[in-house]
């Protein structure tokens, strides 16, 4: 798709060698990287911010796709100068920073419309996909997700209410957005090989989700899921009060416990308990 070396070669001259500290694994398949650039939906016209691109193979197949711009942000200083030779080829396209992603602004790094794609490192996954779910103000900057998680997570994002994984996660990912499983990653298309099946997921973002005070959710949802074996008459007594009292307000039945409970269920607990005025 361009001139430029294999990223197996990349790798072994700059001698980037996958830190695990750094929750990294790095993806040589270039196939791979194109069928998750295509995910994206169509990326001509629009910026794209990428964490941890590593050496660059997703960064070039997004490139390759017609992204207007890629916004790579990435911390780890050995792989910079792979990516300058990615910004070389693609003069004006490619924009580096330097930094860690939990830390930066990305908003303020995008031009007009975009759309966020990424190989996550692990060790960063789950927070960040978090805050990109508790944006304010909704609908957020940006138009989609497109993000690789182990297959676990992937799992705990998209469940739906009675399954053993949902939990905290896929209220928050429900509330506010639709995600969806797309396709899964042998370990053996990631170098070093990762001891987990990956997964890559779309996450849309709803335009108006059901209102609700996202602090007030995480909250209730918090005590729910703290005891999920409990009945919520008792796991929701962390929060102080009488739990009948929210209970009955939301219409839920006190012997239920957290995992019967679908998301506007627990958008009408949250909402009681910010009306108690504690949320």
């Amino acid at each position: 798709m361009d001139d430029l070396p294999p990223l197996r070669d990349v790798i072994a001259r700059h001698g980037i060698r996958a830190v695990k500290g750094l929750g990294q694994n790095f993806l040589l398949d270039l196939n791979v990287t194109d069928r998750i650039a295509r995910s994206a939906g169509d990326l001509s016209g629009v910026t794209v911010v990428e964490i941890g691109p590593g050496p660059g193979g997703l960064t070039r197949s997004l490139l390759a796709a017609g992204a207007r711009k890629v916004v790579a942000i990435e911390r780890d200083e050995r792989c910079l100068p792979a990516l300058e030779e990615i910004a070389a080829r693609y003069p004006g396209r490619l924009d580096i920073v330097a930094g860690d992603a939990l830390k930066i602004d990305y908003r303020s790094l995008a031009e007009g419309p975009f759309r966020i794609v990424a190989n996550l490192p692990y060790n960063v996954a789950t927070p960040l996909l978090i805050g990109w779910l508790r944006e304010e103000p909704w609908p957020p900057a940006y138009l989609s997700l497109t993000l690789m998680f182990q297959r676990e997570v992937a799992e705990r994002i998209v469940a739906a209410p009675g399954s053993k994984a949902y939990g905290r996660l896929a209220v928050l990912a429900g509330w506010r957005a639709k995600a969806d499983i797309l396709f899964d990653l042998s370990p053996r298309a990631f170098s070093p090989p990762p001891k987990v099946v990956s997964s890559v997921i779309h996450v849309a973002p709803r335009t108006e989700p059901l209102p609700c005070d996202a602090a007030a959710l995480e909250r209730v949802v918090g005590a729910a899921f703290g005891q999920r074996r409990k009945m919520l008459r008792q796991s929701l007594k962390s929060l102080g009060g009488d739990p009948a009292v929210l209970l009955a307000a939301a219409d839920i039945t006190p012997t239920q416990r957290a995992e019967e409970i679908d998301v506007a269920g627990f958008v009408g607990l949250a909402n009681a308990f910010s009306r108690r005025g504690d949320g």
